[in-house]
C-alpha cells in the first residue's frame, strides 16, 4: 500500500498535518494513529485534495535508488560517512532511507523531499524493520532508539559512530508497535537508550517503549532547546549531547502511592481471580489463579505435573480471552500441541495407538486450541541457558501479549548450566522469574521435581512437602503458591493406580493449605477428573 497524499488534516485528533490518505482511499494518521478503513473513509477519487504525493513504484524506486548518491547534509552537519554507513542516499531531489526486512532484504523505503520536507514510502514498507537494523548485529552494550532516520543518523554521529542506533518506522504513535515487532533484536542489547523527541508524543511513548523493556530501558532526557538529535547537532553540541546520552536515566515505572489517597481504593470488594483452576478443591482453598503469581506445581518422576499444567491451560482457553505461552522443555511442541488437542477430544491423539478419530474431530479440536491463534510454543531447539529461558518468558509475556505461561521444568533448566553449583542455579533463574512476574503481571505456572524421601519415594505415593523441593529453599520462597501431586503409581488397584491427591504446600493469597481433592485420570479418554479421596490408599 501507498500513500497518495500526505499532511493532511485529521478528523480525529484535530492534527493540522498528520493524516496521510492510502491508494485505497484509507487513512491512517502518525499523530494519534487512528486508521479508517476505505470503505469508512470520507475521501474518494473524486473528492481527493487537489495536492497529492504520488508514490512510485518498486521497481521504479530500485532504479532511482541505485543511480543515488550518499552526500553530507549541511544544513544538520551529517557528514557523508554517515550516510553511506546507513545507505541513504538522494536523487532526483529527495533523500531515500533504506529499509530491510527480517531477511536483510531491501524492502522498501521512506522518501523524504528535500524541498518541502514531505515524505511518502515505496516498496512494501510495512515489512521493514527498525531502519538501521540491518547493519547492526543483535548484541552489544548499547543501541539507541530515535523517532526519526535523521534522529538515528545524528545519534550515530554525535556518539562517535561507535554505537548502533536504529529509528522507528511510523512516528511515535507507533513506537510500541514499531518496538514490539523488534523485540528480540533490540532486547539482545545491554542497554537501550530510548532518544524520542521532547514533546508530548515523544515523552509518552519513550515511557511506554522503556515499559516494554523494563531494567534494561534508559530514557535520553532532553532539553527544551533540542526538540531531537539533529538539533544537538546542527548546533555543535556534541560533547554536550554525549554526556547526557550517558547519563541517561534507567527506567522507573510509576507505582510509588501515598497510603493515605487508596481510601477508594480498599473500600472496593476485592475482586475474584482473574482465572479458577479447572477443579473445585483447588479453587476452594487458593480462590483461583491471579496476574502477578508464581504457581509452582511438584511431584515424583511422572506422577502426571505435564498432564496437570495442560489440563488447566485448556482450561483458560476455554474460560478466559488471553493468551498463552507453553514452554514444555521435555517433549517437542508437535508432542505438546497433540496433548493439548486431547483435551478438546477427549481422546489422547499424541498416543501412536489413537483410533476412531476422524479428519473433522481432530481439525475441531486444533482450531479449538492451537488454532484459536491464542496459543504459542517454545521450540526449545538449542540453548536453555538461564538468560534465554528468561529471554523468552519475557518476550512472551510482552511482545505476544501472553497473560498465563507455563514453564515444565525448572531442572531440566537447572542441569544445563555450565555452572555445577545447583543451589545457586536454581536461585539465579527463581530470582529472575519472580522479578519478571511482578514487572510483567502474568500468572507463570512452572514445575519442580522433589528430593526423594528417605522412606517410601514419592512415586509409591509418599506425601510432599515444601522441605521436599529440589535444590534450594528460594523455590519454596519466591513462589506464591506451591501445589503438591500425589499418586502411587505401584499400586495394584488401578483405581488407586491412577488417582492424584492435590495438595496445597503453600497459598501466599490467604493462607489455606492442605488437601484439595483428588484427580482420576481416564486412560481412555486423557482427562483428569475429580473423585473420592482416597488417600488412605496412599
Amino acid at each position: 500500500m501507498s500513500f497518495i497524499s500526505i499532511h493532511q488534516a485529521c478528523p480525529d485528533c484535530g492534527s493540522s498535518d498528520g493524516l496521510s490518505i492510502n491508494d485505497d482511499y484509507s487513512t491512517y494518521c502518525f499523530a494519534c494513529a487512528e486508521f479508517t478503513p476505505s470503505d469508512q473513509s470520507s475521501y474518494t477519487e473524486k473528492s481527493m485534495p487537489t495536492e497529492t504525493v504520488v508514490v512510485k513504484d518498486m521497481t521504479t524506486f530500485l532504479t532511482t535508488y541505485n543511480k543515488g548518491i550518499s552526500t553530507s547534509v549541511s544544513e544538520r552537519k551529517i557528514n557523508k560517512e554517515t550516510m553511506e554507513r546507513f545507505g541513504v542516499v538522494r536523487n532526483d531531489g529527495n533523500y531515500y532511507f533504506p529499509y530491510y526486512d527480517k531477511d536483510s532484504g531491501l524492502c522498501g523505503a521512506k522518501v523524504r523531499s528535500v524541498k518541502d520536507k514531505t515524505f511518502s514510502t515505496v516498496g512494501n514498507f510495512s515489512a521493514g524493520t527498525l531502519f538501521g537494523q540491518n547493519i547492526f548485529p543483535s548484541g552489544g552494550k548499547y543501541v539507541t532508539i530515535t523517532e526519526g532516520e535523521f534522529d538515528a543518523l545524528a545519534v550515530y554521529q554525535l556518539t562517535g559512530s561507535k554505537y548502533p542506533a536504529v529509528s522507528i518506522r511510523n512516528g511515535a504513535a507507533a513506537a510500541l508497535k514499531n518496538c514490539k515487532e523488534s523485540y528480540e533484536y533490540l532486547n539482545s542489547f545491554e542497554n537501550i537508550v530510548i532518544c524520542f523527541d521532547g514533546d508530548e508524543p515523544g515523552m509518552k511513548a519513550s515511557k511506554e517503549v522503556a515499559e516494554l523493556f523494563g531494567s534494561k530501558a534508559k530514557v535520553f532526557k532532553p532539553l527544551p532547546e533540542y526538540k531531537d538529535a539533529c538539533d544537538w547537532l546542527a548546533d555543535g553540541k556534541t560533547a554536550a549531547f554525549v554526556s547526557r546520552w550517558w547519563a541517561s536515566e534507567g527506567f522507573i515505572p510509576d507505582g510509588i502511592v501515598s497510603g493515605s489517597s487508596l481510601w477508594d481504593e480498599v473500600s472496593k470488594p476485592m475482586a475474584p481471580a482473574d482465572c479458577t483452576y479447572p477443579w473445585a478443591g483447588l479453587n476452594e482453598l487458593t480462590y483461583g489463579i491471579r496476574f502477578g503469581e508464581l504457581v509452582t506445581v511438584t511431584a515424583g518422576s511422572g506422577l502426571g505435573k505435564s498432564q496437570v499444567l495442560r489440563e488447566i491451560a485448556w482450561h483458560i482457553l476455554q474460560n478466559t480471552s488471553d493468551n498463552v505461552g507453553l514452554m514444555f522443555l521435555e517433549e517437542s511442541v508437535k508432542k505438546t500441541g497433540l496433548s493439548l488437542m486431547s483435551l478438546a477430544v477427549d481422546t489422547p491423539l499424541h498416543l501412536p495407538d489413537t483410533v476412531n478419530v476422524s479428519d473433522q474431530q481432530r481439525r475441531g479440536a486444533f482450531d479449538a486450541t492451537l488454532g484459536t491463534g491464542r496459543v504459542f510454543l517454545f521450540d526449545h531447539f538449542g540453548s536453555t541457558s538461564i538468560d534465554n529461558i528468561v529471554n523468552r518468558v519475557r518476550y512472551l509475556a510482552k511482545g505476544i501479549g501472553c497473560k498465563y505461561i507455563f514453564l515444565d521444568h525448572l531442572s531440566i533448566i537447572v542441569s544445563a548450566q555450565e555452572n555445577s553449583d545447583e543451589r545457586k542455579a536454581i536461585d539465579e533463574i527463581m530470582t529472575k522469574l519472580r522479578m519478571l512476574v511482578q514487572e510483567t503481571n502474568i500468572a507463570l505456572i512452572i514445575v519442580s521435581h522433589l528430593k526423594r524421601p528417605s522412606d517410601k519415594g514419592h512415586e509409591e505415593g509418599a506425601a510432599t512437602s515444601l522441605a521436599q523441593l529440589r535444590g534450594s529453599a528460594s523455590i519454596a520462597q519466591l513462589s506464591d503458591m506451591v501445589i503438591g501431586l500425589e499418586r502411587n503409581g505401584q499400586h495394584d488397584d488401578p483405581l488407586v493406580r491412577n488417582t492424584t491427591q492435590c495438595r496445597v504446600l503453600k497459598n501466599r493469597h490467604n493462607g489455606a493449605t492442605g488437601p484439595a481433592g483428588c484427580l482420576l485420570y481416564n486412560k481412555i479418554t486423557g482427562r483428569m477428573t475429580p473423585t473420592d479421596d482416597i488417600s488412605d490408599a496412599l
